[in-house]
C-alpha cells in the first residue's frame, strides 16, 4: 500500500482571485513584505496495491482526470510505501 500527497496549484500565467484576496488581508494586517500568495490543495489517499508502476499509473490518472483542472492547473505527487 502507498500513501500519497498531491499539490495541486494553479498554471502561474492563471489568475489567482483567492490568493490576492488573502494577500490583500496580509497587506490590510500590516504583512507589507507578502507578494505573490498563490492559494493550492493538498490531498491525501492511499493506494491500495503493492506494485509500484501500477500506483503511480494510478495517481497519475486519478489526478489528471479527477483532481485537477488540466486546463488551469498543475500537480505534483509524493508517495509513500506504507507497511
Amino acid at each position: 500500500m502507498y500513501k500519497v500527497n498531491v499539490i495541486i496549484k494553479r498554471r502561474p500565467k492563471i489568475l489567482d482571485p483567492q490568493g490576492k484576496a488573502v494577500e490583500q488581508g496580509a497587506k490590510m494586517l500590516g504583512f507589507s513584505n507578502i507578494n505573490g500568495t498563490r492559494i493550492g490543495k493538498f490531498i491525501e489517499f492511499f493506494v491500495n496495491t503493492d506494485d509500484r508502476e501500477i500506483a503511480d499509473k494510478e495517481i497519475k490518472e486519478y489526478c489528471e482526470k479527477l483532481l485537477a483542472n488540466p486546463i488551469m492547473e498543475d500537480f505534483e505527487y509524493s508517495v509513500e510505501e506504507v507497511k
